[in-house]
């Protein structure tokens, strides 16, 4: 399930943002929820042997204009974003809040909420392509005796990045239905070079990603999770979120 939040300045001036917003949008995701839901998800989550998932994606924020100044971003004054998860009860939440809510704060910007949209489901086939509406990223953390560990991101024209996306895919598939499958899941780079690499701050830490059109293929059932969960790690801080190619 997808939504599509459509945010206005209320005082319809230009809307300023810091050029790595990621925790700003993931904060207001949370704090327009329920507190009970809030805290499973950002503390305990769906979990698989040591690691847990959140089960929601977001995209970047997008604008008919924006430009840098500085460290921030000028949008126009008016901006949207898209949210996914294949829990109904977030999203039911998330958009009752809003609604009843109507007028938030992010950054330096009163922004009242224009519009909230369910997006029809797309039918899905066993073969897509996509683009990615966040950037895309897999990693590994490596130790080295003697040294502080390290986070290696990898590009998507490396082997291992099918491979961790795949399997990140499967993780997260048996982590909220409680049930394995057969997994057959591929990804394939379609149009991305290096303009499409992206680097993001989230709270002191850089991350690294890539946009970029691409083809995935798999059953529909398989793909239909994928969209509401997002690819690749770090969905719930903006990472991983695609739409389908028309």
């Amino acid at each position: 399930m997808r939504l599509k939040i459509v945010l206005t300045n209320s005082k319809e001036e230009k809307i300023v943002l810091p050029i790595h917003y990621n925790h700003l949008l993931q904060a207001f995701i949370y704090n327009n929820i329920d507190k009970d839901l809030a805290n499973f998800l950002h503390n305990e989550g769906y979990k698989y042997q040591k690691r847990n998932f959140k089960m929601f994606v977001f995209s970047r924020i997008f604008s008919k204009e924006m430009g840098l100044h500085k460290e921030e971003i000028i949008f126009d004054k008016e901006i949207y974003f898209f949210l996914s998860s294949p829990i109904k009860e977030f999203l039911s939440q998330f958009a009752e809040k809003l609604l009843k809510n109507y007028e938030f704060k992010i950054y330096k910007s009163n922004l009242n909420l224009k519009s909230i949209e369910v997006l029809n489901l797309p039918l899905f086939k066993e073969k897509e392509r996509i683009k990615m509406l966040s950037p895309l990223t897999v990693y590994s953390t490596l130790y080295k005796e003697g040294e502080k560990k390290k986070t290696y991101y990898y590009s998507p024209f490396e082997k291992e990045f099918k491979v961790l996306i795949r399997e990140n895919l499967r993780k997260k598939y048996i982590s909220f239905y409680k049930k394995d499958l057969k997994f057959d899941f591929e990804i394939e780079p379609l149009k991305v070079n290096k303009k499409c690499e992206e680097i993001i701050i989230y709270k002191n830490t850089v991350i690294k990603g890539w946009l970029g059109i691409y083809e995935i293929r798999g059953t529909p059932e398989i793909i239909r999770f994928a969209y509401d969960v997002g690819l690749g790690s770090k969905n719930s801080q903006g990472f991983g979120m695609f739409e389908l190619c028309t």
